[in-house]
């Protein structure tokens, strides 16, 4: 396959359609995580915390290795397709846990996965379409992800309602979107052929390569120490008493509005540039998150599930995009690593922030937190959106 393309071409279409159905398993599981940690298990918020923060600490890590080897080799798919591979087979097992260490485990296993194969996927994305058109792209690969987590939960929800609400056996049952997915990514994706006639150079040093990027990872930073897994969410909605059976669809309304967004969210990008788009992402996230402190209510905490959707819209086409456009050619994949690592490493934080100040001070505490580093990562952004060069990329 050669470089350049539509924004709907086949490895965007085939990469989007793999994300669907592993998100599909994934999010049969993931809703219900929270009460099955503090329900069937009697973990608490801050163990919740542990194990999803360090989750996402070990695979952003791998997200940097697997980037900079993929750069190294100039090859995407064999990480592709070893990191769902890794994840497809080791997600059912949940099924098997009796304890919070046998989840942790399980998902440091699953995480090292998604470690292995999101910056060669997302390099190859950003490889595989004209640069005009890569938020579009990376929209769309984040509306069918978003789709497969709106197929999850109901799956869930209709298995618990009218088969059994033994979890774990729906935990099991992760196996069948997790082999479809894999199935179609050996059929349909394939790499895209940029490299030069000669031997390639040695890749400059990270810090040499675009010093852009490193001023868009600062505020990125800040905003993600506030930005703390959206299970907690699921977990305020438990405590103001939905039923098991509602919170899968919960979840499902949200991943609803962030598939229906995300293809616009990115072509509004690739229009009005994407630290703007970025900057009104962050600050919408700061007053949902406002609106989550105060919120008391079941009807209250829906309604702001629904339109939090609209967040993840707005940023993560519009992310990824920036970090292709601010990356070298031959270094998207290391470029795509330090993203995914900043973000990693800091959710982890993020999440034990959040959950400790749940636990010591109440969830209002917390999520007016997260809202005030949000309004404030917001600003940041905003100022190198006005003071960036015209001709900068964003």
């Amino acid at each position: 396959m050669t470089r350049g393309g539509s924004w709907r071409n086949r490895n965007v279409l085939v990469l989007g359609l793999v994300s669907f159905f592993t998100d599909a398993a994934t999010e049969m599981a993931i809703p219900l995580l929270p009460f099955y940690l503090t329900t069937v298990l009697g973990a608490g918020a801050l163990t919740l915390g542990w194990i999803e923060g360090m989750a996402d600490a070990v695979a952003s890590l791998l997200k940097l290795v697997s980037g900079r080897w993929s750069d190294r080799i100039d090859r995407r798919r064999p990480f592709i397709l070893a990191g769902y591979g890794l994840s497809s087979l080791i997600r059912p097992f949940l099924g098997a846990t009796s304890s919070a260490g046998h989840v942790l485990l399980v998902r440091l296993i699953d995480r090292t996965g998604k470690g292995l194969r999101n910056s060669p996927r997302d390099a190859l994305i950003a490889r595989s379409v004209d640069e005009g058109e890569r938020a579009a792209a990376f929209g769309l690969n984040r509306a069918l992800d978003h789709a497969g987590a709106v197929l999850g939960p109901l799956v869930a929800a209709g298995f618990l309602f009218w088969v059994s609400q033994d979890v774990r056996v729906l935990f099991w049952l992760t196996a069948i979107p997790g082999a479809m997915a894999l199935a179609l990514l050996i059929w349909g994706v394939r790499e895209v052929d940029d490299r030069p006639a000669a031997p390639p150079t040695p890749l400059p040093p990270e810090t040499k390569q675009a010093p852009q990027l490193w001023r868009f990872l600062l505020p990125l930073g800040l905003f993600t120490l506030g930005n703390a897994s959206d299970v907690f969410l699921l977990l305020k909605a438990g405590g103001e008493q939905a039923s098991i059976t509602t919170l899968p669809l919960l979840w499902m309304g949200l991943h609803i509005v962030k598939s229906l967004s995300s293809i616009p969210g990115g072509r509004l990008a690739d229009r009005i540039g994407r630290r703007r788009t970025i900057a009104a992402g962050w600050v919408f996230y700061a007053a949902v998150y406002a609106g989550f402190a105060f919120a008391d209510t079941p009807r209250e905490i829906a309604a702001l599930f629904v339109v939090y959707g609209l967040y993840h819209g707005l940023t993560e086409g519009a992310e990824r995009a920036l970090v292709a456009d601010l990356a070298p050619a031959r270094g998207q994949g290391t470029a795509f690593g330090w993203y995914h690592l900043t973000l990693g490493l800091l959710s982890l934080a993020a999440s034990l922030l959040f959950g400790g100040l749940w636990d010591a001070f109440g969830s209002h505490v917390a999520f007016l937190t997260s809202a005030g580093l949000a309004l404030i990562a917001a600003l940041s952004m905003a100022a190198l959106a006005s003071t960036s060069a015209k001709a900068q990329p964003g």
